[in-house]
């Protein structure tokens, strides 16, 4: 026999797996991940790899540490995206003539010449998703929203 507790005033159970925001952005993670990938293979980049290329289409050149920063990123995880992104030929490494201690990342001409590819994907996914735009930019300003209170309270400080 359960013994599920609930809330006295609800008399719902705090702790029921379906209502747990953690839960429901875990699999909506893992779901959304996945409307991306077959649109990211043929350009031969991941989603972690993509977000960098982002970053570096609105902004290149970027130093290593503004990318970690516009991504949440830390060293040891952006290098290894770097390396691969520079090993396919689609950014530079170098460092920088004011500050030899920080490392620059720049854009190839491929790596400029994928962003009219990549244009494609925004509109490919909120059709794969099946969801409407205005409801797509709600979600996107409520995450927002909590990504920047969960900061606040520390979140992903070392």
């Amino acid at each position: 026999m359960s013994t599920v507790e609930q809330s006295p005033a609800t008399g719902v159970d705090p702790l029921a797996l379906d209502r747990q925001v953690c839960f429901a952005l875990a699999v909506a993670n893992r779901a959304v991940l996945s409307v991306y990938r077959p649109l990211l293979e043929p350009m031969g980049l991941t989603h972690p790899q993509y977000l960098v290329m982002l970053a570096l289409w609105g902004e290149a050149p970027m130093s290593v540490k503004a990318i970690g920063s516009a991504l949440q990123l830390d060293s040891p995880t952006l290098s290894p995206l770097l390396k691969r992104l520079e090993s396919s030929g689609l950014i530079t490494r170098s460092r920088s003539s004011e500050d030899e201690r920080q490392l620059v990342v720049d854009l190839t001409e491929a790596g400029r010449a994928l962003r009219a590819e990549a244009e494609l994907i925004p509109p490919a996914v909120v059709a794969r998703l099946g969801v409407g735009l205005p409801e797509l930019e709600e979600l996107h300003d409520v995450l927002t929203r909590i990504n920047r209170a969960a900061l606040t309270a520390g979140a992903l400080d070392q």
